[in-house]
């Protein structure tokens, strides 16, 4: 429409001239890729009417790819006759044919990268797969000109569940596997095959059937659908309420009509969004075409008050309140059930104000001595499997029931799903022995298969999962829905005992994050604009009142995790520990890992390596990779200890480190007591054992970070607000001077972390996810 009316194309009304069809995919392509995406080409094929086969082609003299490129940016759309696929195929087809959208969001940007890495690649299997689905969509066009629709859909089946699967584990889902799954269950011989609309499953998707059942078969996949995805709300990135759609195949393309007179209204929304900032202007200011419009809505209004357009244009205005589940809770009821510390908040914000703590005070001093470490720092343990007396210690305290595992899942994990409401321990990342497996039952499986290998049926070793305030009860309520996935022992949850409370970021913060980030270079207008907007938010800062708790949002916008240096000190605090060694006095030992650290399992020797050297912790390092960022295994003033990417006095220090600090921590249960100035006998006392993690937390170092929330207004209207909190991290312990530790380098396959799904690719070509598996015994 836009290319249309700016004189782009030769037609501003009616259908399309090939060569206008050419020009607009030709932009919409390119934009797709300047965008990162990598796709385009079928979205490109809606301006070509009917059914068409779309296919790259060889660049040739006339193309401006020519000499550059073998092939050509612009496909060759080939439409169908009816002579080729007559109007009764045409019929049929729609006659069998359920399209739905599941609901499903998901950045289908890295599946293209890793189909274009793996053509590049001819990896074999791959390649193979590929000469498959050629055959295949020879066999679809096959169909569709001899009017065989159940052929189609077995061919299409096929395709998604042998080539395409092949080619990209990925493409599929649980959600996917699960709704065909239910067609096969429900409809048997008259479902005839699915059919994937998009880079991935679970957004655009075909189901054929029978057409004697089809109108039977869209009721019930609505509800199926629905009732499926309620379900998995918590554990895959549903952005909307899964949908079934009405469709014709469209045999005349992209069409434009002109509306005049009191037809030509754009839609509502258009409305919403942009009269409430015309009616912030002078009226003399809005150029002609604003003015007529306010003058055709305010004629309408006056004849029609009920107006639909009237009531949300109204609401955009005049924002009303909002009555969620969220906002009936207050953010005082909030602090007060998810375990707000006042004390620590209030001495927080007090050294913030003050300068003592801050974005630029998160780093270590200028004239910190910081080197990479020498092996007499380290014990290697990437060839432990020698070491026979580490293992039979490593054995013999399994057997005795002297470990336990903690699993940190308090995290949503927002990079792995890319802000999708999603608990990341939830998510079935991964098909492992033939299904679709989360990271809770991935690590419950390996403490599974440690405990059959080395333990009585009775000493299985106790698997705590620790929650916080946005994951707890999605992850309780999953646990029980699959009855801890039938783990033989004790499966605890360790909710979080602490919560904080954002800020109004100083402006001092505000600068140097400006500063020091790495930008793009703008034009003249551009930085005006940039430069424009951030005043703004130092005059906001200044206004709403620097470092004072920030309110102004819904609760949940105002709430933030701390860190998980809380998680042990929760352990603490919420009884979990005391329950343990209640129940297993003889418990020594934890190891503590991070939710997408998949390698990570109680290994023997790694368990004996930490007792012979009998100290308080024991963590786990890799060798870093290129990709590994936030901080490693450093030489600090001549001691060895963690330091996080926060804390780098340089951002290039980094690079000179060697190690890459995996999370996974030996924990000797007594030793951090003793720390911590307590006993086994002294957590019985909440208040004594509360005062013992104040008391440690005033030792840690305490980063400040900014984060960016959004305050919605009403329809169509946000803001977004950079908001300070503060986070204390597990690995800054082996700062602590009286804290013994040592610093474990182990194989990259269990110590190598899944930030982002961009990741699993690599993670299945390398060996990792076999070596994961056979770490499992699934029960």
């Amino acid at each position: 429409v836009c290319m249309r009316a700016t004189g782009q194309v030769s037609d501003l009304t009616g259908g399309m001239k090939e060569t206008d069809r050419r020009i607009i995919a030709a932009r919409a392509i390119l934009g797709e890729w300047i965008g990162g995406s990598g796709g385009g080409w079928q979205d490109s094929g809606g301006v070509w009417p009917g059914i068409k086969l779309i296919c790259g082609s060889a660049a040739t003299e006339t193309d401006p790819e020519f000499g550059i490129s073998r092939g050509r940016l612009l496909p060759t759309h080939t439409v169908f006759t009816e002579q080729e696929i007559s109007p009764k195929t045409r019929q049929a087809l729609q006659d069998s044919l359920v399209l739905v959208h599941g609901g499903m969001a998901q950045n289908v940007g890295p599946i293209l990268e890793m189909v274009t890495e793996k053509y590049l690649l001819r990896s074999p299997v791959e390649w193979e797969a590929r000469q498959e689905a050629i055959e295949i969509l020879d066999e679809i066009t096959r169909g569709l000109v001899e009017g065989d629709i159940k052929a189609i859909g077995a061919a299409t089946h096929r395709n998604f569940f042998g080539p395409l699967q092949k080619i990209i584990p990925w493409c599929t889902n649980l959600f996917t596997n699960s709704m065909v799954k239910q067609c096969e269950q429900r409809w048997g011989d008259q479902f005839w095959g699915f059919w994937m609309l998009g880079g991935m499953a679970g957004g655009g998707m075909g189901f054929i059937f029978d057409p004697s059942v089809k109108e039977d078969a869209k009721v019930w996949l609505q509800a199926a659908m629905i009732e499926t995805k309620t379900s998995m709300e918590t554990r895959l990135p549903f952005a909307m309420t899964p949908v079934v759609y009405d469709f014709e195949i469209n045999d005349r393309g992209t069409w434009c009509d002109m509306l005049a007179g009191e037809n030509a209204k754009m839609p509502i929304e258009y409305y919403a969004l942009q009269v409430p900032g015309w009616l912030k202007q002078e009226s003399h200011d809005l150029a002609p075409q604003m003015r007529r419009e306010l003058e055709q809505l305010g004629s309408e209004y006056r004849n029609d008050t009920e107006s639909r357009t009237l009531s949300k244009l109204v609401e955009s205005i005049l924002p009303g309140r909002k009555t969620t589940k969220h906002r009936d809770i207050s953010l005082d009821d909030l602090l007060d059930q998810f375990g707000f510390d006042r004390e620590l908040h209030e001495q927080i914000q007090a050294d913030l104000k003050s300068g003592r703590f801050g974005l630029s005070q998160n780093r270590l001093p200028l004239n910190t001595s910081l080197e990479d470490v020498e092996s007499e720092h380290v014990i290697d343990c990437r060839k432990a499997n020698s070491d026979l007396a580490a293992a039979a210690n490593g054995r013999a305290a399994i057997a005795a029931g002297e470990i336990a595992v903690v699993t940190l899942a308090a995290g949503v994990g927002s990079r792995w799903t890319e802000g999708a409401g999603v608990v990341k321990g939830l998510h079935p990342f991964a098909q492992m022995n033939g299904q679709h497996r989360s990271f809770l039952e991935v690590h419950l499986a390996k403490s599974a298969k440690v405990s059959q290998q080395f333990s009585a049926a009775d000493k299985a070793i106790p698997h705590v999962i620790t929650t916080g305030y946005m994951t707890h009860q999605p992850i309780e309520q999953h646990l029980a829905d699959v009855n801890n996935y039938n783990y033989p022992g004790q499966v605890l949850l360790s909710p979080g005992c602490y919560v904080g409370l954002r800020s109004i970021p100083m402006v001092r913060d505000l600068q140097f994050a400006w500063q020091e980030v790495p930008q793009q270079v703008l034009d003249q207008q551009q930085q005006k604009v940039r430069d424009s907007l951030r005043s703004a938010l130092i005059r906001w800062a200044k206004q709403a009142g620097e470092g004072t708790d920030y309110r102004d949002n819904m609760p949940m916008q105002c709430l933030h995790p701390v860190g998980h240096w809380y998680e042990i000190p929760n352990m603490l605090r919420n009884g979990v520990l005391l329950k343990m060694l209640q129940q297993r006095p003889e418990l020594k030992y934890l190891m503590l890992h991070n939710i997408d650290t998949l390698g990570a399992s109680v290994d023997p020797v790694l368990l004996g390596k930490h007792i012979q050297q009998d100290s308080c912790l024991s963590f786990e390092v890799i060798e870093r990779r290129l990709d590994d960022r936030g901080g490693g295994l450093a030489l600090v003033n001549g001691r060895p200890r963690l330091v996080e990417g926060l804390a780098m006095p340089r951002e290039k220090d980094e690079f000179k480190l060697t190690y890459y600090n995996s999370l996974t921590t030996w924990i000797t249960i007594d030793r951090l007591l003793d720390t911590m100035q307590l006993t086994r006998e002294d957590l019985v006392d909440d208040a004594k054992v509360e005062q013992a993690v104040r008391r440690l937390s005033h030792k840690m170092p305490t980063y400040i970070t900014l984060k960016d929330v959004k305050k919605r207004w009403g329809n169509g209207q946000e803001d977004v607000f950079p908001v300070a909190q503060f986070e204390k991290l597990w690995g800054d312990m082996s700062a602590l001077a009286g804290v013994d530790c040592r610093f474990f380098v182990i194989p990259l396959q269990r110590g190598q972390q899944l930030k982002e799904q961009a990741q699993l690719d690599g993670w299945l070509r390398d060996g990792s996810a076999a070596f994961v598996e056979q770490l499992c015994h699934w029960t």
